[in-house]
């Protein structure tokens, strides 16, 4: 019987600095394809749909291959040649989770299916066929349930391409099935019993530029080992003859299409299968996909990730989580991994994965449902992914070019609506201290002529000291002590066009201790039973840093309701928006309202959590239509850093979470880039980082504090993201501030005032984000897929829409960087500081880059460039 096993290690100190790897799972699982010839014509082409089509050649050991009608030599979805596409296991699980982090680790293999057959493809009539399965439904096997074959309009109309057969283990005698209708040599008679299982696998139009494909496999059946192939068999396993007559009656039209035909496998076999400690009705909890991929084949996407843009060599986990403490970034790694178990996190692990990707070759493929995922591509040759599940879906995209296949994307999953326009208009202000501490800042930022949008105050709520500093009352209310005069300093703010932002998450901590509390949300929580429970039934209580929490249980239908009064009260203080924080940290042992596998809800969550904020966003507009202001002026926004495939349906912005205050690859600025980078190719069409950093570490022997260099740096780069936001860090008096001195502020005012120079192309930006999906951040990869050097850039150069390049200096004492010019791109480019153009497509140039001149580039008779550079000019900054 399968085991899932959870490990918690939240509270083991001093622990192995080189914790397990990233994706620890089975090693790659290769089957061969056996075709029945007598049901499976030789080479055939099948429609699916209007604009698909599939082909099929039993050549080289048979293969399909999916294309777009308007190029059917371009496959977009291909197997391999003679190699099974569909394999399944019942497999041991393992998840060791500390704090946010988790690992999960394949264990004991109790069968592996990794053999497969095709035995009929065909066409079904969805509206007859559909009807005759949801006839049958309430007799069909366990495979039925959940599926839902109608789930457009358009689907309905369309017929779905059907391919059966059997996938089963292989054994040793090699035996010839040709007289069957068998075109290969299988092994048979091993020790203990054979296993087959019937599988299905749909392809279906779900519109113009997407096919649907959905994978069932049913409950293994057992052939004992003791039996013998029968010469004259007449193409049915005997040892299931009995049972037919009953089984036909239940399956309807799947029994003819799947009955196996061509080969025999006989008798039943109790013992075997109670030998192996498996209960008949144990279903598979692996299904593998295997597909063919080119050698020079980039892969891009897998949501937000903070290491690498091009993943090909990689094994890709999807699972939301903790980003970690360095991230393999040295020696902070092995410090936090040393402190707290996995603390430290490695290349994969990211707050917003996603089962997403495009390659260089203009496919794309994305999963839907919500199954942790490994995404394989350590093979030349192929992609492989191994599901924890028993049934996949997902669909196949295409298009002609990167962007396109952004625009088909995120047509499917959603798109971010149109930010309200005074995010976007200056600089969004991080500060902590209370009443007195925001006013003398504000103060001192008139002084310098410093465009605010935006006071963003995390600590509204008060804090506490704890056994590792400073930290928030999580408990979602103003503390009144600290922010005396609360609404009086948001109308005084708001007089000068200055919103004011604050914070939240879903989780609650228990605030007995709280002096000047007036609700205690964790109390109310509880008695209104919306937490997540433990096995026991009682609320789960989450460790986080110094101290535990609830965690609200989102799939409860009262969770919204309730949590939506209290931003609801926060919004009525004048409140504008708000950052959404965590939503990566469900427990995988919680029991939810819902009943759903937590494993499969955890990548769910940071979804629901959205939707959450999203509605209440949504619910006030639709209520303030009647208000003078008008609603980009004067609407809400929040954001968030946890996410999944869907997050852009329900977010509004996004940011990436707590880098190290380093320059540092995996976890420092450089990492800031790459995530923005590979999050605006997976739909996150919004995301910035916090400037200088989050994460400072003041230990004796491992010091990581915010340099005035590092912090200036990153103004540099976040004046050209879509929002422009300080943060204080987890350390402030550690760390450089914006405020430190007159060097900072003058630099952040200047700064701020490059960011509020492209407002108008921004807001440009953020239409079409919100219409097409496309980030304002792009990888060069989106304009220019055909230049081979663009493949190797990640975090060295970016384009803003496409008419900035921008390349920041991310190291420590540089003055210079090297900057690439793409080939491709018809005019030349322009440098904004010295006006010097650069027309030599495919060349490098070192530019210089000192502090406050940043290398940024504009097309030489751009409209766009030319209203920017006009615009520095009247800031008084060029």
């Amino acid at each position: 019987m399968a085991i899932l096993k959870i490990t918690k290690k939240h509270h083991k100190r001093f622990n192995n600095p080189f914790p397990s790897s990233a994706s620890i799972t089975i090693p790659y699982v290769q089957g061969s394809l056996f075709i029945n010839s007598k049901t499976v014509p030789s080479d055939r082409k099948f429609s699916i749909g209007n604009d698909f089509q599939l082909s099929w050649t039993s050549n080289n050991g048979g293969h399909l291959s999916i294309s777009h009608l308007s190029q059917t030599t371009r496959p977009i979805w291909s197997t391999i040649p003679g190699q099974a596409f569909v394999s399944a296991a019942l497999v041991d699980t393992e998840v060791e989770e500390s704090r946010g982090s988790f690992l999960v680790k394949d264990k004991d293999v109790h069968l592996m299916c990794n053999h497969q057959t095709i035995e009929d493809i065909r066409i079904i009539n969805n509206q007859f066929d559909h009807h005759h399965l949801e006839y049958e439904a309430t007799d069909s096997p366990s495979w039925y349930e959940g599926l839902d074959p109608k789930t457009d309009s358009q689907e309905t109309q369309l017929p779905t391409l059907m391919i059966t057969g059997r996938l089963f283990n292989m054994t040793k005698k090699n035996r010839r099935f040709e007289r069957h209708g068998i075109q290969a040599n299988i092994q048979f008679e091993a020790k203990g019993p054979s296993v087959y299982a019937r599988y299905w696998v749909w392809f279906n139009q779900k519109t113009s530029h997407e096919v649907g494909f959905q994978v069932k496999i049913e409950k293994p059946n057992f052939i004992s080992s003791s039996n013998h192939i029968s010469s004259t068999a007449s193409g049915v396993y005997h040892g299931f003859k009995r049972r037919l007559c009953n089984r036909k009656k239940k399956l309807g039209w799947c029994w003819y299409l799947s009955r196996p035909i061509g080969f025999v496998l006989v008798s039943s076999v109790e013992e075997d299968i109670e030998d192996l400690n498996i209960p008949k009705s144990e279903e598979f909890n692996r299904v593998w996909l295997t597909y063919a991929s080119d050698e020079n084949e980039r892969f891009y996407g897998f949501g937000e990730q903070f290491s690498h843009m091009n993943f090909k060599g990689k094994r890709v986990p999807v699972f939301v989580q903790e980003q970690g403490i360095g991230r393999g970034d040295q020696p902070i790694t092995l410090a936090a991994n040393l402190i707290s178990y996995r603390a430290g996190g490695d290349w994969s692990t990211t707050y917003a994965p996603s089962p997403f990707y495009m390659t260089s070759k203009m496919r794309s493929l994305y999963l839907e449902g919500y199954d942790y995922t490994v995404f394989d591509l350590t093979r030349l040759d192929r992609v492989q992914i191994q599901i924890h599940g028993n049934s996949v879906e997902g669909r196949i995209l295409h298009g002609n070019s990167p962007c396109e296949l952004i625009e088909h994307f995120t047509e499917s999953i959603g798109r971010l609506p149109e930010l309200p326009e005074w995010i976007i208009s200056g600089a969004v202000v991080g500060m902590q201290g209370g009443t007195d501490v925001v006013r003398h800042i504000w103060d001192e930022l008139r002084t310098y002529d410093v465009p605010v949008s935006a006071f963003w105050l995390q600590d509204w709520v008060g804090q506490r000291e704890t056994l590792i500093g400073s930290q928030l009352w999580w408990n979602w209310e103003v503390d009144a002590q600290r922010y005396k005069g609360w609404k009086e300093l948001i109308k005084d703010l708001s007089t000068q066009h200055i919103k004011v932002m604050t914070y939240c998450n879903p989780c609650l901590a228990p605030v007995d201790e709280k002096q000047n509390k007036r609700r205690n949300l964790f109390e109310e929580a509880k008695q209104l039973d919306i937490l997540v429970k433990d096995r026991n039934g009682n609320p789960y209580m989450v460790p986080n840093t110094a101290f535990d929490v609830g965690m609200l249980d989102l799939t409860h239908p009262k969770t919204a309701t309730w949590f939506k009064q209290i931003l609801q009260e926060m919004v009525d203080d004048g409140v504008r928006g708000w950052m959404a924080d965590f939503g990566e940290g469900l427990p995988v042992d919680a029991v939810l309202y819902s009943g759903e596998d937590p494993i499969s809800a955890h990548n769910r969550y940071p979804e629901l959590w959205a939707q959450i904020n999203r509605e209440l966003v949504e619910e006030w507009k639709s209520n303030s239509l009647d208000k003078v202001k008008e609603n980009q002026e004067d609407g809400l926004v929040f954001f968030m850093r946890a996410g999944f495939r869907d997050s852009p349906k329900w977010g509004m912005l996004f940011w990436e979470g707590d880098q190290m205050v380093s320059w540092q690859a995996n976890d420092g600025i450089k990492s800031s880039v790459v995530g923005l980078l590979s999050s605006g190719i997976s739909g996150y069409a919004f995301n910035h980082s916090d400037i200088g950093g989050y994460c400072t570490v003041n230990l004796p022997l491992v010091k990581y504090t915010r340099s005035q260099e590092l912090l200036m740096r990153w103004m540099e780069l976040n004046s050209f993201t879509t929002v422009f936001r300080t943060h204080e860090g987890n350390k402030p008096s550690c760390n450089s501030q914006f405020y430190s001195n007159q060097e900072t502020l003058s630099h952040f005012a200047r700064s701020a005032k490059l960011y509020v120079a492209w407002k108008f192309y921004r807001i440009q930006l953020v239409k079409e984000a919100a219409q097409k999906g496309l980030p304002v951040c792009r990888h060069l990869f989106l304009h220019y897929p055909n230049d081979e050097r663009v493949h190797h850039l990640s975090y060295q150069q970016f384009l803003v829409g496409s008419e900035f390049l921008v390349v920041p200096v991310l190291d420590k004492g540089k003055k210079k960087v090297k900057a690439y010019f793409p080939v491709g791109e018809s005019s030349s480019w322009i440098h904004i500081w010295t006006g010097k153009r650069f027309s030599k497509q495919g060349s490098e140039e070192w530019i210089e880059a000192p502090i406050g001149h940043p290398a940024v580039f504009v097309k030489v008779g751009s409209l766009i460039g030319e209203t920017f550079l006009n615009n520095l000019r009247s800031l008084g900054i060029l």
